[in-house]
């Protein structure tokens, strides 16, 4: 007997009440058009002033944008610059992503609002957030990328403790995917410490290898997710390293 099909997932259709949590559990090419406009404009307004503010530049971009496989993009957080990169290069060239944020932003309707329309899916830190994990395996399994920060919250300096959530690993493994590193600097650079003013600056990124499951070399559910979070996050302090030697002074 063949296996039944899965039914085909329903399209949110414009101004019909579509709940937050619709948005979060639709695939985006399901969103009303009026949203799927929105994240266009966005887009282009975004790269527009985001180029002449920080003139943005991408290293091995072909890595980031010339595969369509749905992989879990991992990388350090230095600026709330950092996902708007990612979400507009990915964006030009056909692919979705999903960018995990902290609830905390929901106390605002209207951030939630802007959140949901450009595809974010919300975590709650310091929680066994599984509905977040399954929302993202499922943006997985329809074809999306899922970004995420796994350093948890922006890291203005090196010398600022560091907790690494782990939960990247566990999306990756249950979406059958693999883990992507993606490194920046100069992204602190835009807001110093103990300031809120945005100053210009160069902002660099570096796209790595995805990083699959099989090249661990570990067996056992337990040591591969230990594994793939190790090896992520490793990577993605490697690739930043590299992009501080090729610009000096830049963090």
């Amino acid at each position: 007997m063949s296996a039944q099909k899965k039914a085909p997932e329903k399209r949110l259709r414009a101004f019909h009440g579509n709940s937050f949590d619709d948005y979060f559990d639709t695939g985006m090419r399901n969103f009303p058009l009026p949203a799927r406009m929105f994240l266009g404009i966005a887009v282009y307004a975004c790269m527009a002033w985001t180029q002449f503010r920080w003139r943005w530049s991408v290293e091995n971009k072909e890595k980031l944008v010339d595969d369509k496989t749905p992989r879990v993009l991992v990388m350090n957080h230095g600026s709330m610059l950092d996902p708007v990169i990612i979400i507009v290069q990915l964006w030009l060239h056909g692919i979705r992503v999903r960018t995990i944020y902290k609830s905390e932003f929901d106390k605002s309707p209207v951030v939630t609002w802007f959140f949901t329309r450009v595809g974010a899916i919300p975590v709650q830190r310091g929680t066994a957030d599984m509905k977040s994990v399954r929302r993202a395996k499922a943006a997985l399994d329809r074809g999306e990328c899922v970004l995420i920060f796994p350093e948890g919250t922006r890291i203005k300096s090196d010398d600022e403790p560091v907790t690494i959530h782990e939960g990247y690993s566990l999306m990756a493994q249950l979406g059958h995917a693999p883990v992507q590193p993606v490194a920046i600097v100069g992204a602190r650079d835009i807001t110093k410490r103990g300031s809120h003013l945005h100053h210009f600056s160069r902002v660099w990124l570096k796209a790595g290898d995805p990083i699959t499951w099989d090249s661990l070399d570990v067996k056992g559910r337990k040591a591969q997710l230990a594994a793939m979070s190790k090896a992520g996050m490793d990577a993605v302090y490697a690739l930043r390293d590299e992009l501080r030697e090729e610009h000096p002074g830049r963090m």
